[in-house]
This record gives C-alpha cells, structure tokens and sequence, in this order.
C-alpha cells in the first residue's frame, strides 16, 4: 500500500510537538548539559550536545525498526539499562558535590566527549522510553519504510538539540552568577538533589 506525500507530512507538527516536550522536560541529559554548561561553559560543551543528539538519533532509528521495543521486552536488559544509567547518576551527583564542596577545583577535568555522551543514551531510560514511545505513535507512513524512518529521526533530533542546547546555555549563563560561595553551594545541592531524583526515578 503507498502513500501520498500530505500523508507523510501531517503526522510532522504533532510529531515536533512531542519531540519538544519530551526534549526540553527535564532529564538526565538536560541535568548533566546544566552542570556541564556551568562547569566548562557553553562553547566546550558543544560535544556534549552534538553526541547526545546522535546518540539518540541511531536509538530512534533503531527503536522505528523495532529493536527498542525487542531490548525492553526483556527484563534482564532492562534492569541491567536502569543499573548502569542510575550509577552513572549518582557518579555526577558526587562530583557535583565535589564542585560545591571544593569551588576552587570546579574547573577541573573535562566536560563529555562526543562518543561519552552518544554512548551514555544507551543507558539512559528517558531516552528508550521517548524514542519508543515516538516510534510508536508519531512514525511518519511512506512508501518507502526506510524514507519514514529517516524523516522521523530527522525531525526528532532537529527538535532535540536545539531544546537540550538552551539547558547547557542556562547552565553557562548561570555560571557568572555563581561567584558567591553561598549561592555556589545552594544551586550545587538543588542539582544534586535533582540527580539523584533522576537516578530513583529511572526504577519507578
């Protein structure tokens, strides 16, 4: 069966909608791009984003032909998907104490790479379960499976850079603010309580 072409265009605006919702809502991603954002400012932080976005768009196209659906299908890998993200979690929510703790030293190290940040969508929860739900509801039909496929991907990650890039710009625009140790410290203990929300929540 084909398809015209108004058929592949109309699923398009609620399909943005979603990946804009999903995208700017907060996550483990836009947790880790604020404290990047903060740390290392906006401009090294760009790897970061570019991965995260690439990433998860071979996790889209991989859950539009059903792999995504087939890996949460087993409970053992996705046990094991909630472990290695959550751990990864509660890792930032330490050094992010570390940065409270120890301001002088926040500067130190170095924000995500490229391959860290794409690998790390593999674990993250969120990112399954949007890229699953997209799939499944927002998939555009096409003659060609294949054209669908990379439409979806290509207005889902279009969508999700820019929104994932305004958490890594507040981070960097509120790290000029953050030169009195007090205000330094109050924001460092809102972030980690954040994360570690982030990383129980993955198990509800």
């Amino acid at each position: 069966m084909t398809y015209p072409l108004p058929a592949l265009l109309e699923p398009l605006l609620p399909l943005a909608m979603y990946a804009f919702v999903a995208s700017i809502t907060p996550g483990p991603n836009n947790i880790m791009l604020t404290s990047s954002g903060i740390r290392f400012g906006f401009l090294r932080s760009i790897p970061h984003m570019l991965g995260v976005t690439a990433g998860f768009g071979v996790m889209l196209a991989l859950c539009a032909v059903g792999i995504g659906s087939l890996v949460l299908a087993l409970p053992s890998m996705h046990i094991v998907l909630k472990a290695i993200g959550s751990a990864y979690l509660l890792y930032l929510a330490w050094q992010l104490r570390s940065m409270a703790l120890q301001p002088d030293k926040s500067q130190q190290g170095r924000p995500m790479s490229f391959l860290a940040a794409a690998a790390f969508q593999a674990v993250n929860p969120k990112a399954w379960i949007m890229a699953i739900t997209g799939a499944s509801a927002f998939l555009p039909q096409a003659q060609s499976v294949w054209l669908a496929i990379g439409v979806f991907c290509l207005v889902f990650c279009s969508v999700n850079l820019p929104c994932i890039s305004l958490w890594a710009g507040s981070g960097a625009m509120l790290r000029r603010y953050l030169d009195q140790a007090v205000w330094r410290r109050t924001f460092c203990v809102v972030m980690v309580a954040l994360t570690l929300y982030s990383a129980l929540a993955v198990w509800l």
